[in-house]
């Protein structure tokens, strides 16, 4: 028993110590976005207001209307992620 013992010792020990000093890896990914859904809404805020400044006609009269709205909600959610309470 004690001749075994010697003879896979020093391998049972080496094992143990190459899995107590294996490095471990720290998490070096960014963290996700709090609020992917609100930047996805202001990208499609702006192009829609791109296409209704390009556009060749005026929506029946919707378009200055349209635009301006646009642009109150673009500030709006912009405002909205500019707030300390929304990135806790």
């Amino acid at each position: 028993m004690k001749k075994t013992f010697l003879q896979f010792g020093p391998w049972v020990a080496l094992l143990a110590l190459g899995t107590v000093a294996t490095p471990r890896y720290a998490n070096t990914a960014p963290p996700p976005e709090p609020h992917p859904h609100i930047r996805a809404a202001i990208n499609e805020l702006r192009e829609a207001r791109a296409e209704l400044q390009h556009a060749a006609h005026d929506f029946c009269g919707h378009r200055a209307d349209a635009l301006r709205d646009t642009q109150v909600a673009l500030n709006q959610l912009q405002e909205a992620l500019r707030c300390p309470a929304a990135n806790r």
